[in-house]
């Protein structure tokens, strides 16, 4: 019936009636917080992302404990080695005693019910702040490339990892990885491959906190990343990890590929889960501070809108900002 019989703005009217039409609601359960672990002591703050610092281990179980009291079901570790532990192969990322196995062996032993991701690639590690190893000309090789982060994967679930999330973009990684797990007995951890890694330019705070910026210098990631302008390759990406054996796929960044994300879930139906990256984080932050937007409505607004699009969930630095919020109404 047309107008006035009927009116949308009935359901619109009140709370209650606005509450029971709510297709999407956000929850706790959605949030995985990205934690960046480093050999320092204390807590250093990021200071492109405000409110976002390096933990050292023991402030990392503060971090965790907190998670776990607002209801944060998974932290995920980025790690951020000494400068001069560097190498063009990165071969500390495999380190059975570097940073991220030391995290996980600590929080794992302290919270066994916490859940614990960590990121595989090799930009954090290496000199030139590439995700993999490279030739005399500065090309990514991929094959070389696998095989360091199937002994970076490896050494991670060695230490307890719950799920890896390889986020290098190398062709075949998840299946050699799977292959590998499978192989150690490592049959129950999970996989949550970054599928469909753009190469964006909403990156940049994050290279500065993992320390890889400086490395990178004017590098880019164009080899490997996918181009921004594709939305078709990005199926054909998720098809391929899905088939060599993840468990979840995830679409980075997050708001300027929300089409992504709704095209994925529909095709595949699969866990599949957006990271709202540093870049989108310091934004609403720096408007925030600026008194342009509003910090809490903006995020929450933002969080809400990858579930609209079909997320499972989403990897935020507002995660315990927003468990707070949700918490507290």
């Amino acid at each position: 019936m047309a107008y006035p019989y009927t009116r949308p703005r009935r359901m619109r009217r009140d709370d209650f009636s606005r509450r029971l039409m709510r297709e999407h609601v956000l929850t706790t359960n959605d949030l995985i917080y990205p934690v960046f672990v480093h050999e320092e002591k204390g807590r250093m703050p990021v200071a492109s992302m405000p409110g976002v610092e390096r933990l050292s281990i023991d402030e990392l179980l503060r971090v965790g404990e907190e998670a776990l009291e607002l209801g944060v079901p998974v932290l995920d570790l980025f790690g951020v080695p000494d400068p001069a532990a560097k190498t063009a192969d990165g071969r500390i990322a495999w380190d059975e005693d570097g940073i991220i196995p030391r995290a996980i062996r600590a929080l794992k032993a302290r919270f066994p019910e916490l859940g614990v991701m960590s990121d595989q690639a090799l930009d954090p590690y290496t000199t030139h702040g590439q995700d993999g190893l490279i030739d005399d000309t500065g090309y990514i090789l991929n094959d070389e490339t696998i095989e360091a982060l199937v002994k970076q994967s490896l050494a991670h679930a060695a230490a307890g990892v719950d799920i890896l999330s390889p986020s290098d973009m190398m062709d075949g990684r998840i299946g050699a990885i799977r292959e590998a797990l499978e192989k150690a007995g490592y049959i129950n951890t999970r996989i949550m491959s970054y599928a469909a890694k753009y190469a964006s330019a909403f990156y940049g705070p994050f290279r500065s906190a993992v320390g890889s910026a400086g490395n990178l210098g004017k590098g880019n990631k164009f080899t490997y990343q996918m181009d921004p302008a594709n939305s078709n390759e990005a199926l054909h990406e998720i098809a391929l990890d899905l088939d060599e054996g993840a468990d979840m796929v995830m679409v980075k960044p997050g708001l300027p590929y929300l089409d992504v994300i709704r095209r994925v879930k529909d095709e595949f139906g699969v866990p599949t889960f957006a990271y709202q990256v540093s870049g989108e984080y310091a934004m609403i932050k720096a408007a925030a501070a600026n008194g342009w937007l509003d910090e809490k409505a903006c995020a929450l607004e933002a969080l809400t809108a990858f579930k609209r699009a079909g997320a499972d969930g989403v990897l935020t630095y507002f995660a315990l900002d927003a468990a707070r919020w949700l918490r507290d109404g």
